[in-house]
């Protein structure tokens, strides 16, 4: 069919040594993003043991490019290895400190050794060897771009579901500056006020960026949700990309709400409450409740005091009906839409 056909990935697999990566790197003409993975997710320890099974030959994995309109090769799958060895060759070239091998357990001796302890017969021997690196040609269908990315580390454990949307949504073509977007909501001093409470862990893995699209998913596409949470953020930002966000994502209400729930709340409005404090992280059952309740009438609430509000918020809360739609399968629309009414109901009484 014509359809398929103009849907096809040409690809070409190319053999490239560690050190043509590493001189491709330097030259620009490969680039390794940023912001499509943390540079190092690995541990000194699993970066270590990459360098071991280089050296012992062990076959690895492919790593993907990606190849822009200009022909300059993007790496997109295959940044921890690539960047692992490339530390370990030049630390400079990615500006990140001297990697010293630790945790080697196949070959003890190499632990505590850098690049240049090593013969220069060894050191050429890494430099040299091969790598199977599949080359996505340049394509014009953006499309095609974003689903790659998506399918290639969907399912994988190096990124959370937020960092997958960060990387594919700068396939598009205006993805950057949606994105950008979002990043700068999430940096926005009421929220982060507001969402204090979420683990250090979980914000490095864009938690609070989930969170700002999150937000804008609850007040204007709940009717969407079907028990998923991640296809339906997922969808959500999709049909922004895709369709253009038209007044969908209003930077100044979400400012004025958060600053609103900063205000009154600190950094327990999201969580749970028990004998008059509030207690644990974060929890996003909690945020939507909050923020789908209160989004419609929270101008009428400006003027009431911030203990006069955290007693309500605490009522709601603990009320058993609100219970009752949280917990264990809780993750459905009806709880959802529960939740919601239950705190809406005692903020309007």
């Amino acid at each position: 069919m014509q359809e398929i056909i103009d849907y096809e990935i040409r690809t070409e697999a190319i053999d490239f040594s560690f050190g043509e990566l590493l001189n491709l790197h330097n030259s620009g003409e490969i680039v390794i993003r940023p912001e499509y993975q943390r540079l190092f997710r690995w541990s000194s320890e699993q970066r270590s043991r990459l360098i071991e099974s280089v050296l012992l030959k062990l076959p690895l994995p492919p790593i993907f490019l990606i190849e822009d309109d200009n022909g300059v090769l993007e790496l997109i799958d295959g940044l921890q290895r690539t960047s692992s060895v490339i530390q370990f060759m030049d630390h400079q070239a990615i500006a990140e400190p001297e990697l010293i091998l630790t945790g080697c357990d196949i070959v003890t001796d190499l632990n505590g050794k850098r690049f240049e302890d090593f013969s220069t017969t060894i050191r050429f021997g890494l430099k040299r060897t091969p790598i199977r690196a599949i080359v996505i040609k340049k394509s014009g269908n953006d499309r095609v771009k974003y689903e790659m990315f998506k399918r290639l580390n969907t399912g994988g454990a190096l990124l959370s579901a937020q960092e997958i949307r960060n990387c594919s949504s700068r396939m598009l073509e205006g993805g950057a500056d949606f994105y950008n977007g979002l990043q700068s909501l999430a940096s926005h001093e009421g929220f982060i006020q507001a969402t204090k409470r979420i683990p250090e862990g979980d914000r490095e893995q864009k938690a609070d960026e989930e969170l700002v699209l999150r937000f804008f998913a609850v007040i204007s596409s709940r009717s969407t949700f079907a028990g998923n949470v991640r296809e339906w953020l997922d969808s959500f930002m999709e049909s922004l990309l895709f369709n253009g966000p038209g007044d969908v994502i209003d930077e100044s209400i979400f400012k004025d709400f958060f600053d609103f729930i900063a205000d009154k709340f600190n950094g327990d409005a999201f969580c749970r409450w028990r004998d008059g404090s509030a207690i644990g992280r974060l929890a996003p059952a909690y945020f939507e409740a909050v923020c789908g309740g209160l989004i419609e009438i929270y101008l009428s609430l400006k003027n009431k005091s911030p203990a006069e509000l955290q007693a309500t918020l605490q009522l709601a809360i603990e009320d058993s009906r609100f219970q009752d739609a949280t917990g264990p399968g809780a993750n459905n629309k009806t709880k959802m839409e529960a939740r919601i009414a239950v705190l809406k109901e005692h903020f309007e009484g």
